[in-house]
């Protein structure tokens, strides 16, 4: 339920914050509920990736590209993620989500997350995403760069990151399940 009230209130909020550029970094402000607490007292590991969707819509809304999603009928969705923690965010503790587009792949987005606390990462996550449409099937990615512009030619999008994704990426066919299980 806690994380309706978050959604709808980053909904209501987002848009107020400052905007800035698709290549830009966001910094979305957060501080842990007693609701996002495991057994240890400390962040659950499936709370950070709900944090981290929040902190997305934050990146869309101000970055402008959400209303633009929504009037070409597009959405974003999640096709992989991996994060690394090195320290573990407590209760009422405060943390900002950076968030920043990191580029493209052959057939997704790639974005990175970071959870910082007075200037230190204490995790990082890299997700995979693409874009659907509403009617139906993919956004193909000379159409999402076309509204997006280019990637910097920065470095921001490491090598290994594109490798991940080719790597964590399912068949796009039906496949029987292994049976080596």
């Amino acid at each position: 339920m806690h994380f309706l009230f978050r959604t709808l209130l980053q909904l209501v909020l987002g848009p107020r914050r400052r905007r800035v550029g698709v290549w830009d970094v966001t910094r979305t402000p957060f501080h842990v509920l007693p609701t996002d607490l495991d057994v240890n007292r400390h962040m659950n590991n499936g709370v950070y990736f709900s944090v981290l969707d929040l902190a997305r819509i934050d990146f869309l809304q101000r970055c402008g590209l959400w209303r633009d999603l929504q009037r070409r009928g597009w959405y974003p969705v999640v096709a992989a993620e991996t994060i690394t923690f090195r320290r573990s965010l407590t209760l009422w503790q405060r943390f900002e989500v950076e968030t920043r587009l990191t580029g493209y792949g052959q057939r997704s987005v790639y974005i990175e997350q970071r959870m910082v606390v007075d200037g230190e990462v204490w995790a990082s996550a890299h997700i995979r995403g693409r874009f659907l449409r509403k009617s139906g099937g993919v956004v193909p990615m000379e159409d999402l760069v076309a509204v997006t512009g280019p990637a910097p030619d920065d470095g921001r999008m490491p090598e290994w990151l594109g490798r991940w994704g080719d790597d964590t990426a399912l068949p796009s066919t039906k496949a029987p399940a292994p049976s080596d299980w």
